[in-house]
Formats: C-alpha cells, sequence, structure tokens
C-alpha cells in the first residue's frame, strides 16, 4: 500500500519506523509547508516525491493512503481533503476537535469508500488486548486510576515567552487535546461511555490548558483520570474489582500487564511487544483497507472518546482561546 505523510514533527519518524517493518507499506511522499524540513524527510526515508502542496499531494494518483500528523486543528480538513480524493487517512490523535467535525469525517470516508483510522497507539496494542481479556477476572469492578503525567519538552519555552504549537489555544492543543485523550480513549475501550463525569482544569495564564482531572461514574464503578503537561508521573494504570487487580501501563502505549489477585501472587502477563509498537496500528489500518477488518469497533471507541472530551471541554471551559488569570482556574 502507497502512503503519503503530512507533517513533519518527531511523530512522524516514529510512525516510519514502525511502518516500515509492514510487508505492504510502501512510503511515495511526503509533504510540509517546510521545503527544508520535506526534503529532510524525504533523503532520510526514501521517499519517491516530496510536496509542499496538499493540492498536488491529493491529485497523486499513485497515492493509496495518507497517514495525517499535522497540528490538532489541521486534522478534519486534510483528512477530508485527501479522503474526497479517494485515499485512506490514518490520521493522528485526537482526530477531530468536536464531535461535529468527527461525524463530517466519517461522513467524508463513507460517502468516498475509504477508511478514515485515529491512530491511537493504545486501541491496537496486544497489551490493551491484553488488559480487556483479564478484566473479567477481577470480580465486580469498583475502581479504576488512568494517568498521563508527562513534563513537556515545549514547557520551558513558553516560560521564554515562546509559544509552540503544544500551548498555542489556537492550535486545538493543551493538556486534555494532547495527553489527556490517552486517558480518556483508554476508558471507554475499556469500560465505555461513563454515566457521569466531573472534569477540572488549569490553564497557563494566557495560554490553554496545563493539568486535568475527571472522576467518571459508572454506576457501582469509578474512574478517575489524571493528565498533565508540567511534570513526569510515572505512576502505573490500576483497574481495581473485589477479586483482584490490574496494573499497566503507560496509558499511552501500555507494554506491561500485571494481575495481582485478591490473596494471590502477582503475576505479569508474558506479552512480546514490538519496540516500534506504531507498527501495530499500520497493520490494523492496511487490514481494514483491505477489507480483511471490521472497523466498526474502532469507529465507536472514538465516537464515544470524543463524545467525553466534548463534556470535559464543556465543564473547564476549554474554547481553545487563551485564557487569562481569573478566568477559571488559572496556574499563577
Amino acid at each position: 500500500m502507497r502512503f503519503a505523510t503530512i507533517g513533519s514533527n518527531f511523530i512522524v519518524e516514529n510512525f516510519l519506523a514502525g511502518a516500515r517493518l509492514h510487508r505492504e507499506f510502501v512510503l511515495e511522499a511526503v509533504y510540509s509547508r517546510s521545503p527544508e524540513k520535506v526534503r529532510r524527510l524525504c533523503g532520510a526515508w526514501g521517499a519517491k516525491r516530496a510536496y509542499t502542496s496538499l493540492e498536488a499531494l491529493a491529485a497523486d494518483p499513485d497515492i493509496d493512503a495518507v497517514y495525517i500528523a499535522s497540528p490538532n486543528v489541521c486534522h478534519a480538513a486534510q483528512a477530508i481533503q485527501m479522503m474526497r480524493a479517494g485515499k485512506h487517512v490514518l490520521c493522528e490523535k485526537p482526530m477531530a476537535l468536536c464531535s461535529e467535525e468527527l461525524t463530517r469525517m466519517y461522513t467524508a470516508a463513507d460517502e468516498n469508500g475509504v477508511v478514515l483510522l485515529e491512530a491511537m497507539r493504545s486501541a491496537h496494542s496486544p497489551a490493551t488486548a491484553a488488559v480487556r481479556q483479564a478484566l473479567g477476572g477481577l470480580g465486580t469492578l469498583r475502581h479504576a486510576d488512568l494517568s498521563y503525567c508527562q513534563y513537556s519538552s515545549r514547557y520551558p519555552r513558553w516560560q521564554q515567552g515562546v509559544v509552540l504549537n503544544a500551548f498555542d489555544p489556537s492550535m486545538g492543543g493543551g493538556a486534555l487535546m494532547d495527553i489527556g485523550v490517552y486517558c480518556v480513549h483508554m476508558m471507554v475501550m475499556l469500560f465505555g461511555p461513563p454515566r457521569a463525569i466531573e472534569a477540572k482544569g488549569a490553564f497557563l495564564p494566557g495560554s490553554i490548558d496545563a493539568v486535568g482531572s475527571v472522576h467518571a461514574q459508572y454506576g457501582g464503578f469509578t474512574v478517575d483520570l489524571r493528565y498533565s503537561k508540567l511534570y513526569d508521573s510515572h505512576q502505573l494504570c490500576e483497574v481495581a474489582g473485589e477479586e483482584g487487580a490490574l496494573a499497566f501501563g503507560p496509558v499511552g502505549a501500555p507494554r506491561m500487564v500485571r494481575l495481582l489477585p485478591r490473596g494471590g501472587r502477582p503475576r505479569e502477563l508474558g506479552l512480546e511487544i514490538l519496540p516500534q509498537d506504531m507498527y501495530y496500528e499500520v497493520r490494523d489500518f492496511i487490514a481494514l483497507a483491505r477489507g480483511a477488518l471490521g472497523g466498526a469497533l474502532y469507529r465507536r471507541w472514538s465516537c464515544q472518546a470524543m463524545q467525553v472530551l466534548d463534556a470535559v471541554r464543556a465543564q473547564v471551559k476549554i474554547d481553545f482561546c487563551g485564557h487569562m488569570p481569573g478566568e477559571g482556574w488559572s496556574l499563577l
């Protein structure tokens, strides 16, 4: 399958490192607005063509599929443009900024007979499949903690007055959409949509949300999500039931799963996961495009996660505009 990439940050190179392990993957072209970046990518990864025009990329008949890793605010428009040109689309998370955008994207996929898949690494990880399978052995579920806290390499630049995409409200970023989305997606993959949520967040002055938390209710079962771009945490995720617990992590790309039965000895589940774990989403995407795999489950997860993200943004008042001190809960 002949691919093109859109974007030039580190995630594109991580994607290519995993994708090239698939025997059907061929890198046909790369796109970036920057001629210098697109030449570097082309030379480093052996793409046949380099584009700085999305229109030219969409018109290329030798491209079957496009991987999109541009800023969040660009995802919907670029994906729809490529799908209308008859190309399958694998789009980085979050695939859209809201449910309305996501609906338009899926409509475009259906109308043009192409595959649209959110590039959510955890959705395709063998570790997530192992967690889902092991949940039944925990008895009645009572509580889960899902956490993703990572000091952003771009935060020092923000402190110096340089606002990069990760902290630019107009780019659709922020802690919730950049990393909280992993916690939300894991929650709906494991437990489905919650009955109710309570969300809180904190904004950098004049900027976007930088930390947040969500308390989700599932009847007699609760889930707590925590995420931040201002500090590192190495806490594992945990799901606890009356008969035992599961510890696993990291939430964005889980690699280990530990079973802790009540009154028994902890046991790690034996998992063999490739270091280049983006391979698994490429594997499933190609299978979807070939008609060898159904996509209903992935679509349901993406839609349910986006509905939760909509609700969190409404409560925290994340509107992709700069928040000044005094508006909501600001970090001073």
